[in-house]
C-alpha cells in the first residue's frame, strides 16, 4: 500500500529547515523516534490491507468454519488441516500480527512528542483491534451467521481508515492538526460518507444472497426475488453517488493542491481506480459472483478506500499554526488563510 505516500507531501517548516541544513530539533535521537513511528505506522497499513484482503478469500472460499474453534484451529498451535483451515488459521495469525504492530505503534508515538498528531488515530486503531477479535469470535461461535461477518467486514475497512490516516499523520512533525471546513471539505465529506456506505451495501448484498441475484449490468434484467434486487439495485446506486462524489471531490480540490504534484497524482490513480473497482463489480455480476471475481472486486475497493481516506485527509487537515509560532509560518496553507 502507497496511499498514504502518494497522498501527502510535507508542509513542515522544521522539516523544510532540516533539509536545508538546519540542526534537527531535538537531536538524532528525536529524528529516529519519530522515523520509528513512521515505519510501524507504514507497516500496519500493509498488513491491515492484506489481512482485509485475507479476510475476503476466507468469505468468499466459505472457509470461515474451517476451524471451528476459537481463538485456536482444534485447539493446535500451528498450521493444520486442509484448505478451508489453512485459510481460516492464516487469517488468525495475520490478524494476531497486525495487532502487535498497532500497538506497539500507539506506544512509539506516545513516547515522541514529535508524532502527537499520530497518538489518536493509533489508539483508536488499537481499540478497533480488540473489538475485531471480539467480532471474530462472536462470528465463529454462531457459526458465521451473516450479520455477524457483514458487521466484520464492514469494522474491518473502518479499521483500514483509521490506520490509514495513522499512516498520513505520521508522516509530519506536528503536535495537533486542525480541521478545515470549506466548500471543498463539503464534497470530501460526502464522498468518504457514500463509499463507506457502498461498501456497507457490498457486504450486505454478498451476506444477504444477493450476489447472483442480478447476472446483468448496470441495470438487474433477470427475474430474482424482489429483496435481492433491491439489495442489488442499492448497492449499484450508491455505487454511482460514491463515484460522481469522487470525480467532484477531486475537481474541487484540485485547484487547492496546486503544486502538490503528488497529491495529484494520487487523484488520477483514485479516478483510474474508480473504472477499476466498477469493472471488477461488473465482471463479478456477469460471472454470477465468481468467488475469484468478488474477492479481487472487494481487494480493489478496499484499496480505493485507503487512497481515498489519505487524499481526504491531506485536504481536510491543516497543521495547528500556535505550536510554531507565526514567523516559522507562510501566509497560508493550502489557500486557507493563517490564524493569528
Amino acid at each position: 500500500m502507497i496511499a498514504a505516500v502518494v497522498a501527502t507531501e510535507s508542509l513542515d517548516p522544521i522539516a523544510d529547515a532540516n533539509a536545508n541544513g538546519a540542526p534537527p530539533r531535538g537531536g538524532g535521537r528525536a529524528v529516529r523516534r519519530a522515523r520509528l513511528v513512521t515505519v510501524l505506522a507504514f507497516v500496519a497499513l500493509a498488513l491491515t490491507y492484506a489481512l482485509v484482503v485475507l479476510g475476503s478469500t476466507v468469505r468468499v472460499t466459505n472457509s470461515g468454519m474451517g476451524c471451528p474453534s476459537w481463538p485456536l484451529c482444534y485447539g493446535q498451535v500451528g498450521l493444520v488441516g486442509g484448505f478451508h483451515t489453512l485459510l481460516e488459521e492464516s487469517h488468525r495469525y495475520l490478524a494476531g500480527l497486525v495487532s502487535v504492530v498497532v500497538g506497539a505503534t500507539v506506544l512509539a508515538a506516545w513516547r515522541t512528542p514529535e508524532r502527537r498528531a499520530t497518538r489518536v488515530p493509533a489508539l483508536a486503531a488499537a481499540c478497533l483491534v480488540v473489538f475485531q477479535a471480539g467480532l471474530g469470535a462472536l462470528t465463529v461461535f454462531l457459526h458465521n451467521a451473516p450479520w455477524t461477518v457483514a458487521v466484520h467486514l464492514v469494522t474491518g475497512l473502518v479499521f483500514l481508515g483509521v490506520v490509514t490516516a495513522t499512516a498520513v499523520t505520521s508522516l509530519d512533525d506536528r503536535s495537533r492538526f486542525r480541521l478545515v471546513v470549506t466548500a471543498v471539505s463539503r464534497w470530501t465529506w460526502l464522498a468518504i460518507g457514500a463509499t463507506l456506505a457502498l461498501l456497507v451495501a457490498g457486504s450486505a448484498v454478498v451476506d444477504g444472497g444477493a450476489a447472483r441475484a442480478c447476472p446483468s449490468w448496470p441495470l438487474c434484467t433477470h427475474p430474482a426475488p424482489f429483496h435481492l434486487v433491491a439489495l442489488q439495485l442499492l448497492h449499484r446506486s450508491l455505487a454511482g453517488l460514491a463515484g460522481i462524489a469522487m470525480v467532484f471531490f477531486v475537481v474541487t480540490s484540485w485547484r487547492r493542491m496546486a503544486g502538490h504534484r503528488r497529491w495529484r497524482f494520487g487523484a488520477v490513480g483514485l479516478l483510474g481506480l474508480l473504472v477499476v473497482v466498477a469493472s471488477f463489480g461488473a465482471a463479478s455480476a456477469l460471472t454470477r459472483a465468481e468467488p475469484a471475481w468478488q474477492d479481487a472486486h472487494l481487494a480493489m475497493a478496499a484499496a480505493l478506500w485507503a487512497l481515498l481516506v489519505a487524499l481526504a485527509l491531506r485536504v481536510l487537515l491543516v497543521p495547528d499554526q500556535e505550536r510554531f509560532g507565526g514567523s516559522h509560518l507562510p501566509a497560508h496553507v493550502d489557500g486557507v488563510p493563517a490564524e493569528p
